[in-house]
């Protein structure tokens, strides 16, 4: 695809967006359109929604290229009429102000019915000089996102008042050429996330072959035509009858003491694993940080190369972080609390082959109903791990079972992390693409001209 610039250009009279085409204006959105917001919900309960009437969105409506009008909730005509200032019109702007989906936006287009927004949402709305498809293009940008990221603000969860949003100093070119930036645009960005669209499907499909490929061969093993017999595990069924079922805690050592290894001279630094370090989707460690051990002999969990970290509290467990320690160049590492250590016994299991039943779906939905705690900060408890039974085959099957799925999981892996580099170059190119054409550094041609 090949670009122009326009003819002539101007200093938009701001260091970080540079020059503009010469015949585009500057205007503050306050002088062209009004926001409005809801304040508060008016001590509106969860208890008032009804099953039909009148939607409101939330900012998870408005993450798609379309508004999920399908997954909302519904309030009565009195809720709906107290802030009319919000009331939904079409092609209404709507941002996400509040919290980690601040600098969301989106447009409304074909109402299923009479409808508003939750607090977190901001309704713009802009005047006939403007079209609005181009304006929710440029608030999209890279250029207006990096404003927004500018003006966070509020105590933990990040903010976006009114008047910044009033004072965002949008550039204007004619109004017949902000619908032809608009139209293409549209076209341009709809074939982007066609191709983004299909990318995720593969990749979806490439990761419930993973988990279907670990199940089934975990749960069976690799000689599909051996005898079978009943684990006396609910979620596994049968398993070959030379395989034996014993307690988790009759194979390995669970939060074994580590204090042999620790280092005598307190100076030392030790490595450090926090659990945002763990990439969940493959069960790996992506790397380790370094802290004064005086600042984490205490209070943390301490392991060993060849341990087995998983954990324990929500959406960690939910999401499958469990790991095999290696690398550690002093052999000891320390991580959250929030980990529980496992140590295979060697003369009954195989670190690989637990770790592989460890990270098991059906094992983790399981233990997902003897969670405790508070909603977000459940913790599964070390008395369940130590008596839940796990079923495995003799040593040579377990490490003939654990190399077949390595061979397997590579393979799509590596097919993974193509389709993900994929993604992030259309991600990149669509990003670009609308700032560039908004803020006038390439030049869409009009009909005629």
């Amino acid at each position: 695809m090949t670009f122009t610039p326009y003819d002539n250009y101007k200093d938009s009279g701001m260091d970080w967006l540079g020059n503009v085409p010469a015949h585009w204006k500057m205007n503050r959105v306050k002088n062209v359109g009004n926001v409005n917001a809801r304040v508060g919900w008016k001590a509106l309960k969860a208890s008032e929604y009804v099953d039909s009437g009148y939607f409101f969105l939330a900012t998870p409506n408005i993450k798609g290229r379309k508004i999920d009008y399908d997954n909302v909730n519904y309030i009565t005509h009195d809720r709906f009429i107290e802030s009319p200032e919000i009331i939904l019109q079409e092609n209404d702007i709507l941002l996400a102000k509040d919290g980690s989906t601040l600098g969301i936006v989106n447009i409304v287009k074909h109402m299923p019915g009479p409808g508003t927004v939750n607090s977190s949402i901001a309704v713009m709305r802009f005047n006939k000089t403007l079209d609005n498809n181009y304006i929710y293009y440029q608030i999209a940008s890279e250029y207006i996102q990096n404003i927004i990221k500018l003006k966070k603000d509020g105590q933990g969860v990040p903010h976006l008042f009114q008047r910044d949003i009033n004072n965002f100093l949008l550039v204007v070119p004619p109004l017949a050429e902000q619908a032809a930036i608009a139209n293409y645009l549209d076209w341009q960005t709809a074939a982007i996330d066609k191709k983004t669209a299909l990318l995720q499907h593969k990749i979806a499909t490439y990761l419930a072959l993973r988990k279907a490929v670990i199940n089934e061969t975990v749960c069976r093993g690799l000689d599909k035509s051996a005898p079978l017999k009943d684990s006396g595990i609910e979620w596994i069924g049968q398993i070959p009858t030379h395989w034996d079922v014993k307690r988790i805690k009759d194979v390995c050592a669970i939060n074994p003491s580590t204090s042999k290894v620790w280092p005598t001279d307190s100076s030392n630094k030790v490595e450090f694993l926090p659990m945002t370090n763990i990439d969940e989707k493959f069960g790996t460690i992506k790397s380790y940080g370094f802290e004064d051990y005086n600042n984490v002999n205490q209070g943390y969990t301490a392991f060993r190369n060849g341990d087995i970290l998983f954990a324990k509290i929500t959406p960690c467990m939910e999401n499958g972080n469990c790991v095999i320690v290696e690398g550690l160049k002093n052999d000891l590492g320390f991580g959250s609390t929030e980990f529980i250590v496992f140590r295979v016994l060697k003369k009954y299991l195989n670190t690989r082959y637990l770790h592989l039943f460890l990270r098991n779906e059906r094992f983790l939905r399981k233990a997902e109903n003897f969670m405790v705690g508070t909603a977000g900060q459940k913790r599964i408890s070390t008395s369940f791990l130590q008596v839940h039974p796990v079923a495995f085959p003799p040593l040579e099957e377990q490490i003939a079972i654990a190399t077949y799925l390595d061979q397997k999981t590579q393979a799509i892996d590596a097919a993974v992390a193509n389709l993900n580099a994929q993604l992030s170059t259309l991600a990149e190119l669509r990003k670009t693409l609308i700032n560039e054409v908004v803020t006038g550094q390439i030049r869409v041609a009009m009909q005629g001209s």
